[in-house]
């Protein structure tokens, strides 16, 4: 499983040219799914993604969570975070977990981490979406379990 993280000061998601999640300061993350997650993944990841201290306290240190600042998340279910390159210039996705598991593992995660904290958007799963955002730093961070 990979997260790939944001620090936003804004972010939204569109589909069919309707805002379907939005969010203010927070976290915007991407998720992807290899063929072998499960659980087990999903349980570390929610606990990083509330957890991740990647915004400045008073001193200018990232050293608070999202939790800490009243902040928003925005999940995102991305496939080609699994993308392959090393073959040629068209990227392969044989790594990816196929789309009707991964639905349910993205479906399990926002759960998970709507348990944990309860400012919490997403984007459609496995639809053309436009998602547009701020970033804040820039502040990009890849969680990997």
């Amino acid at each position: 499983m990979r997260v790939l993280v944001q620090r936003v000061l804004e972010a939204h998601v569109e589909v069919e040219n309707k805002i379907v999640g939005k969010i203010r300061n927070g976290l915007l993350a991407f998720v992807g799914f290899k063929k072998d997650d499960g659980v087990e993944q999903l349980i570390k990841a929610s606990k990083k993604l509330i957890s991740l201290r990647i915004f400045s306290d008073e001193q200018g240190k990232m050293n608070k969570a999202v939790q800490d600042i009243d902040g928003e998340i925005l999940l995102i279910s991305q496939f080609t975070l699994y993308s392959d390159t090393s073959r040629g210039n068209r990227p392969g996705f044989e790594a990816a977990m196929p789309a009707e598991e991964a639905e349910k593992l993205f479906q399990q995660f926002v759960l998970m981490v709507k348990g944990l904290f309860s400012k919490v958007q997403t984007g459609i799963f496995q639809a053309d979406m436009k998602v547009k955002l701020i970033n804040d730093g820039p502040v990009t961070i890849m969680l990997e379990f």
